[in-house]
């Protein structure tokens, strides 16, 4: 974390979204996390936000020309922490799929045509297109739309169920630290600390990685060796 660095996120008034900007915030480093919304939110220091139409036919060409103005500034990282929480039960599939592979899929183009080499982005366990599972074949599709752009680095997380969240019942918490593994719980603090950790400590390296519970807890825990 010798030279600082930027991040341009987009779901970061979500619950996983709102963890990684904290733990962003809390690098030295990070010279600027640039928010990109629906509507305005509060001021906070070295958080820009600028508001968008993430439904526009225009909205990858307007964060292309954001994200180059915050390359001119220096090296800049991209997350999507696009989630629907709760509600997905009651979203169909053409629904999440405008979302979550449309909105995010544009976003990523964007930022990939502007030079933005590292991209991170919030899926699920499992996650594959293939699924008989509505949920999960949407998130699939999301990282396959994600992956075809060509990043230099992507790092997918696929986390289990994320507690000390507002989407996740008090009852599925519980059942989840019964469960093992991939599919089991994963505090939304250190999720945010592990999408932090992956652009701090990570960007200079390429390929793609994939990240479960284990990997993010391992990799929060490095940002902690260092901070």
């Amino acid at each position: 974390m010798k030279q600082n660095f930027a991040v341009m996120i987009l779901g970061g008034t979500g619950q996983v979204g709102g963890a990684a900007v904290a733990e962003l915030l809390a690098i030295p480093e990070c010279r600027e996390v640039v928010m990109v919304t629906r509507k305005p939110i509060a001021p906070r220091s070295r958080v820009r936000n600028v508001v968008f139409d993430t439904g526009a036919a225009d909205f990858a060409e307007r964060t292309a020309a954001l994200a180059r103005e915050a390359l001119s500034q220096g090296p800049v990282s991209a997350v999507s922490c696009v989630g629907v929480g709760s509600g997905s039960m009651r979203w169909s599939e053409e629904e999440l799929q405008r979302l979550e592979v449309g909105v995010v899929g544009a976003f990523a183009r964007g930022c990939h045509v502007a030079g933005i080499a590292q991209f991170c982005l919030l899926s699920a366990a499992g996650s594959t297109a293939r699924s008989r599972f509505r949920y999960v074949r949407v998130m699939g599709m999301k990282e396959d739309v994600v992956r075809s752009i060509g990043f230099a680095r992507l790092a997918i997380f696929r986390p289990g169920i994320i507690v000390g969240n507002a989407h996740t019942p008090t009852w599925v918490g519980w059942l989840g630290s019964l469960v093992p593994g991939r599919f089991g719980n994963i505090d939304q603090r250190i999720l945010g600390r592990s999408i932090a950790a992956e652009i701090a400590l990570h960007s200079q390296e390429t390929g793609e990685v994939t990240r479960e519970n284990a990997a993010m807890k391992k990799l929060a825990a490095e940002l902690n060796r260092v901070s």
